[in-house]
């Protein structure tokens, strides 16, 4: 008996049915009668729910048996879309995605994250709205908009918590400012889970433990388990950047403690440490020209990171971990100062399939992750019925 046959029918509505055709592959109405065992009078009916909304387009006919070929159907990721935000100290990029994160407008500039909520999300409106003119989608296209903020964030309620870079942040209503401009929804997260997400679903899919660190003004990790991102009790999951380094130098942090990675690992410390450098774009400059003592630093800054990740590799036991982040691309360097402590401290057991690689997303996980997890707030069942009722 064909396994098909064997599914229960979904007692829920045309948002439950449209998760079936998330994947991309065309199906006919009577594929989804035999997926999910209702009647073809109900599947008719919510396949042109679907179709009026626009979330699931006309693919084409299937091969025929014998008389007129029978209709395919499938998501439409073109739709409707998103804007992605990353946030960072000194930085932010801005992109205009579909729903399955293809990007269609872009925009990139410097900025200074201490400025404070009220000038610098008014500038993502600025740049978002412009982004929908040059793709030259409608305002009434945008959906949802997905931020990451370079600080402690409560995902629940977006708001950022004690936030130690962003002066005049704390407890700011994300959300409420941006949506009350941009009538959409709003979800924020700490830019290095968001980072985490977008490396994971468009490079690792098929990876569900995945570990991603971010090297730059502040060092973070996002944490993909069982394909999901965690994010701990109180959204502080993965703040790598404030475990003391064992053996290290008991240099003073901006957390109030001493011998954090960061104190010792980061953009700035390893830019402290050198002559001609007080950024970590110098730093990375520096390498790039074959100086010996930044590649040297940056090496030994590797093998600091490398001390942390170890125990997380003990702990955690993922299968990649992904290095981002600024100084990350100083290249092999780094890579090669936590590959040399991680395989050396680590069980045989959690490091025999373990690959350690730079990101492959080139300074784009963040709006990557914006966008999908934009996307999936609106693509739940729940949002589709709610849309098309």
């Amino acid at each position: 008996m064909d396994e098909l046959l064997k599914v229960a029918p979904r007692p829920t509505g045309a948002g439950e049915m449209f998760q079936l055709l998330r994947d991309g592959h065309p199906r006919t109405r009577s594929d989804l009668a035999t997926l999910t065992g209702q009647a073809r009078s109900t599947i008719a009916t919510r396949v042109d729910l679907l179709l009026s909304s626009g979330f699931v387009a006309p693919a084409g006919e299937a091969s025929s048996t014998g008389g007129r070929p029978p209709a395919t159907f499938a998501f439409n990721p073109a739709a409707r879309v998103v804007l992605a935000v990353d946030l960072g100290a000194t930085h932010s990029r801005l992109a205009l995605t579909d729903l399955v994160g293809t990007v269609l407008a872009e925009h990139h500039e410097t900025i200074a994250i201490a400025e404070g909520p009220g000038p610098v999300l008014d500038r993502v409106v600025e740049v978002g709205l412009d982004l929908l003119a040059t793709a030259r989608r409608p305002v009434s296209d945008l959906v949802s908009v997905g931020v990451g903020l370079p600080g402690p964030v409560e995902h629940s309620t977006g708001r950022p918590i004690n936030p130690p870079i962003m002066p005049g942040w704390d407890d700011a209503d994300v959300p409420a400012l941006l949506s009350r401009k941009l009538r959409v929804p709003v979800l924020v997260d700490n830019d290095v889970n968001v980072m985490a997400l977008g490396e994971h679903t468009s490079q690792w899919p098929e990876v569900d433990h995945l570990l991603f660190v971010k090297v730059a003004t502040g060092i973070g990790a996002g944490i993909i388990s069982d394909g999901q991102i965690r994010r701990g009790a109180q959204g502080a999951a993965g703040d790598l950047g404030h475990i003391a380094v064992p053996g290290g130098l008991d240099l003073p942090c901006r957390c109030g403690n001493t011998g954090c990675l960061e104190a010792v690992a980061s953009g700035p410390a390893i830019a402290s440490a050198l002559k001609n450098a007080t950024t970590s774009a110098d730093v990375v400059a520096l390498v790039r020209a074959g100086d010996l003592d930044a590649s040297r630093e940056v090496r030994e800054a590797g093998r600091h990171i490398g001390e942390v990740l170890a125990a997380c590799v003990s702990m955690l036991n993922p299968s990649v971990i992904v290095i981002g982040g600024v100084v990350a691309e100083a290249g092999e360097h780094l890579l090669a100062g936590i590959r040399e402590v991680v395989y050396r401290r680590s069980l045989p057991l959690a490091t025999q399939h373990l690959r350690i690689v730079a990101s492959r997303t080139k300074g784009r996980a963040g709006v990557l992750g914006a966008s999908a997890m934009a996307a999936e707030h609106v693509l739940s069942a729940a949002a589709i019925d709610a849309l098309i009722s």
